[in-house]
């Protein structure tokens, strides 16, 4: 039985719901989740989770996250990236140090307008639904963090002019960024390209491609890949559980007395270091907030 998470190098053209279905077949298990979509253009880190593990997926999504992206001038489009329709070009007059001053301005605490083509829902309609008949909506501003932007001094590919370091908080577009920071420059700009360098805490470090999980499970080994769930909560404290009755009376729901814990939340392991939950401790009880352990 399959239970952990796969850092996946998410290959260009593929959905994020692709990768799950076809790791749901590799490993003939029906519980298989991801934290963080990324759009089909998009490559790079996708955390997968499987079994068990699929229950961390709600405190991985939370995650800031990073992306190398390329940034092209003098087209906008409708998608904000190249794979929409142009909608209009604009001669380009700016220099690296006019986009290296613009990003300045996106840094920090910045809101955003959601695009069209995204999985936002507005009265109960995702809004690329919406988009690709035609409709545009109204949308409400939203608050995001850009913890870092910079330009890199990386080659740039073809079809692209700069690329930028994006460090973000959840909910951020990247696409948007693009569009925007082409708005502030006068000439208009889009996104070309995108990878996905961190994300839940993993990095391009941890990655597997689909390929080589593939190859690992026809020679009956795809399981050593699996990372365990417990590096989804590297910052919580670790407690071991001392005691066969400690540890039943957690696997059966019950709270414990804690009170010479601090308050705040714990990684639980058993007495034969598996771990099994996350649980927080609060007035002297220690609750389960999560369980990881197979009923």
């Amino acid at each position: 039985m399959a239970n952990g998470i796969l850092i996946i190098d998410k290959p260009q053209g593929w959905t994020s719901m692709d990768v799950c279905a076809k790791l749901r077949g590799m490993f003939h298990e029906k519980r298989v989740g991801h934290a963080g979509t990324l759009d089909p253009m998009a490559t790079g880190v996708l955390p997968v989770f499987l079994g068990r593990a699929t229950r961390a997926v709600e405190f991985a999504s939370d995650s800031d996250k990073e992306y190398i992206a390329g940034l092209k001038l003098g087209v906008s489009t409708n998608t904000q990236d190249t794979t929409g329709e142009t909608l209009e070009t604009r001669p380009v007059n700016v220099s690296r140090e006019d986009v290296a001053a613009a990003l300045a301005r996106f840094t920090g605490d910045i809101e955003q307008v959601p695009p069209m083509y995204s999985a936002i829902k507005i009265n109960g309609k995702k809004l690329y639904e919406l988009a690709r008949k035609g409709k545009e909506v109204e949308r409400k501003p939203r608050p995001v963090t850009i913890h870092a932007l910079e330009l890199l001094e990386d080659e740039v590919p073809p079809g692209t002019d700069y690329l930028l370091r994006v460090a973000c908080s959840k909910g951020t577009y990247v696409r948007t960024l693009c569009h925007d920071i082409g708005q502030a420059l006068g000439c208009g700009g889009c996104m070309s390209s995108l990878r996905r360098v961190k994300a839940a805490g993993f990095t391009l470090a941890d990655r597997v491609t689909l390929e080589a999980v593939q190859a690992a499970v026809d020679r009956g080994e795809g399981e050593s890949l699996l990372l365990p769930v417990d590096l989804c909560f590297p910052d919580r404290p670790l407690l071991l559980l001392r005691g066969a009755g400690p540890e039943k009376k957690l696997r059966n729901g019950a709270s414990l007395s804690a009170h010479d814990l601090p308050d705040g939340e714990y990684r639980v392991y058993g007495m034969d270091r598996t771990f099994l939950a996350l649980c927080r401790v609060a007035d002297g009880r220690l609750t389960t907030v999560k369980s990881f352990f197979e009923v």
